[in-house]
């Protein structure tokens, strides 16, 4: 069976110290998800298909136990300003002005229960790696050298592990994979990662790696990350899109995604 490469998204510094602080320990519990996830999807007579996850999220923290827990009101301008940028792409918030600090509270204050713990995660860990020279190159070195130990054909990258995984492949032209799968991508949004992204889009539009032979992006229509949920528009060399309905609440995890049915026809000729 090919080797597929995972590269996760945000929110999962949980695993980092459900493992005593071990990336190790944690990128091998969630390639064991990773796996029983696909294989709803695929099921095949083996259920290993994940070669390696590649885990970040330790990068982007500091450390204590609490840190998803903090409010992004009482966060650095870096993730109140990425916070308002979003709000901005789901049409919230276009005509406030004032400080970053009142305007974020006013935000999570009226957004609904799921949009706002999602928030309070996308933000600072966003922030955190667009911001953060140092945590960027840390999360893309992370990337360079698992693709590189396990060789894969296939690379899948949800939410913001796509960004990661993207600038990882232009960063390193010596990896090739055959196909890049990205899942619930904020790739495209706009005023928060689009155009901060390395290399800078170029008159308005991004381009797939060079060492990638084909691009297929996975989005929810209704995933308040993947905004917008389309990519075409906004990269060159998007070789297939799938708009899908996945669970009108739970619109953006990686077991969703990866149990989706939308997965099949493009990673079935990879695995043997």
């Amino acid at each position: 069976m090919a080797a597929i490469v995972g590269v996760h998204g945000i929110g999962k510094y949980n695993y980092y110290v459900d493992a005593g602080r071990s990336a190790a320990g944690a990128a091998e519990a969630m390639r064991r998800k990773w796996d029983r996830y696909l294989h709803a999807t695929l099921g095949a007579e083996s259920a290993a298909y994940f070669a390696e996850i590649a885990y970040f999220s330790h990068h982007l923290h500091d450390g204590k136990d609490d840190d998803e827990l903090r409010s992004v009101a009482a966060t650095e301008n870096q993730a109140q300003e990425v916070l308002a940028g979003w709000a901005r792409n789901m049409g919230l918030g276009e005509h406030i002005t004032g400080a970053l600090k009142s305007v974020t509270g006013w935000l999570l204050d009226r957004l609904d229960g799921r949009s706002a713990a999602f928030a309070k995660l996308f933000a600072p860990e966003v922030a955190a790696y667009l911001t953060d020279q140092a945590r960027r190159e840390s999360c893309r070195q992370v990337v360079a050298d698992v693709v590189r130990r396990n060789r894969p054909k296939v690379v899948i990258a949800h939410s913001l592990g796509s960004v990661v995984a993207y600038e990882t492949l232009w960063a390193h032209p010596e990896l090739e994979i055959d196909l890049l799968v990205t899942l619930g991508s904020p790739l495209g949004m706009r005023h928060v990662v689009f155009e901060r992204l390395l290399p800078a889009p170029i008159n308005g539009r991004g381009e797939r790696p060079k060492n990638v032979g084909s691009w297929v992006n996975i989005a929810d229509k209704d995933d308040i990350a993947a905004i917008p949920p389309a990519l075409r528009e906004s990269f060159t060399g998007v070789d297939a899109e799938e708009l899908v309905n996945l669970d009108w609440i739970d619109f953006h995890t990686a077991e969703k995604y990866l149990g989706c049915p939308a997965l099949d026809p493009y990673l079935r000729p990879f695995i043997a």
